[in-house]
């Protein structure tokens, strides 16, 4: 049976439609976590903090190959909140898409946010330590046994930086 569409030349379908990308898609590849670190906090995507790590930890878990890694540890639920996206929603979105597409995944399921609201989420994030006696004596005990010398690193996503090997630029006098 042939279909006479005007305009049509009878040819292939042009572009990608679900059906022609079926099985041609592949799944992202997570990070093995129990070689290799997950990205940088302070790595930037879609705009924001934190989110290629999370991305990062949540596909290993799903993996089952993310080490000493949580998701969702407090920052990611620190952003899972913040976007308005489930725990295990994400995770899933994570596993079978790529950074591109969860970010198209986020701009649907996720809450829609300005610029200024990221950027000001963003610098709450890269401020964010400890904030009672327990978790600062984690902090301090952390930082110490990586590098004692540091006492100007008082935020997690320096903390992680440090801990991973990451250049951490030096601060004035920690508080």
């Amino acid at each position: 049976m042939s279909l006479d569409i005007p305009g049509s030349t009878g040819g292939a379908m042009k572009g990608n439609t679900p059906d022609t990308l079926m099985g041609r898609v592949e799944r992202p590849r997570p990070s093995d976590l129990t070689k290799e670190y997950p990205r940088s906090p302070r790595e930037l995507l879609g705009g924001y903090v934190h989110l290629a790590r999370m991305i990062d930890k949540a596909r290993a878990r799903e993996a089952g190959i993310n080490g000493p890694y949580i998701y969702p540890c407090p920052l990611d639920k620190a952003l899972l909140t913040f976007l308005e996206v489930a725990e295990q929603d994400f995770a899933y979105a994570a596993k079978s898409r790529s950074d591109e597409l969860i970010l198209e995944w986020l701009a649907v399921h996720g809450r829609p946010r300005s610029r200024k609201q990221i950027e000001l989420w963003n610098k709450q994030m890269l401020e964010r330590g400890p904030d009672d006696d327990a978790k600062w004596a984690y902090f301090k005990k952390t930082r110490d046994a990586t590098d004692p010398s540091r006492t100007d690193i008082v935020t997690w996503i320096d903390l992680l930086d440090l801990e991973e090997g990451r250049p951490v630029p030096r601060r004035d006098a920690a508080p």
